[in-house]
């Protein structure tokens, strides 16, 4: 049995302010173990319910957050950016079982602690297939694609709340609960560890590859905070305006959706100014 670990850092244990997560600034270097710890334990709870192999993908903005000597030593990961499926790189291979979200948070203009879609903010919502989406759903999309399912979700309880949504069958672990975008109710790390290793060693049996159904379209809705980041997303071709503020466009796929999406906001995050946006 091999689980994917896909890690993102504003749902992991304490992180509730931007600083938090900053790549360089004093507060993310603190908050570094609290994040590796989340993860360590998902790790070793999957390998004590007899996982033969743990691969994690480091998914938090430069993908170089985790501190690796802290992991288990049965564990490997990927590290670093530009990777073809971003955060659930390593999950086309056709060997993965299961896929976990480890420090997870809910999407742009939705309910949650540091709450966004990729962009840490521009994007006021996304919708795949009329339904609003945040990462963690794009994501399953693509999971369910090469017939991996989602078996524990972590992060805020709004974040636990929205994978019901998309995958109904996982276990989740609020780490925290939410108060504001910038605050939360949280857990001390020795407290969240034990629950996130339970967890895991209970979400394993859920995982098991099925075959692969054939692709099917997705229709992806943007919307920014500006007009012309509109502009900018229409360079990418098949993205169209939709609205005053709003791009769509068509995939005939998750795969090629998912990078189509990619495109997109990095496209549009080099469009928006300091000061303005």
């Amino acid at each position: 049995m091999k689980i994917l670990i896909s890690a993102d850092m504003e749902g992991a244990t304490g992180v509730t302010w931007p600083a938090d997560v900053l790549p360089g600034t004093p507060q993310w270097e603190r908050c570094r173990s609290m994040f590796t710890s989340d993860v360590d334990a998902a790790v070793r709870g999957f390998f004590e319910a007899g996982a033969d192999e743990v691969l994690i993908n480091e998914a938090h903005w430069t993908m170089r957050n985790l501190l690796l000597e802290q992991l288990d030593e049965r564990a490997e990961m990927i590290t670093g950016r530009h990777k073809a499926l971003s955060m659930v790189e390593g999950i086309q291979h056709g060997d993965v079982d299961g896929v976990a979200y480890i420090g997870y948070h809910t999407g742009a203009g939705s309910e949650g602690v540091l709450a966004h879609t990729y962009l840490a903010n521009s994007l006021t919502g996304v919708w795949a297939d009329g339904v609003r989406a945040g990462e963690g759903r794009l994501n399953n999309l693509v999971a369910a694609e090469f017939g991996v399912p989602v078996v524990l979700v972590t992060g805020d309880d709004r974040t636990v709340e929205d994978a019901k949504g998309y995958a109904p069958d996982a276990l989740g672990v609020a780490v925290k609960d939410y108060v504001s975008r910038y605050a939360a109710v949280c857990r001390p790390p020795a407290r969240t560890a034990a629950e996130i290793r339970d967890a895991a060693r209970r979400a394993a049996p859920l995982a098991g590859r099925r075959t692969p159904p054939q692709p099917e379209p997705h229709t992806v809705e943007l919307e920014f905070d500006a007009e012309h980041l509109v502009g900018a997303a229409t360079v990418v071709p098949g993205v169209e305006r939709s609205g005053e503020r709003r791009v769509a466009f068509t995939s005939a796929g998750a795969y090629d959706m998912i990078r189509c999406f990619k495109a997109v906001t990095t496209v549009v995050s080099a469009a928006v100014e300091e000061q303005y946006g």
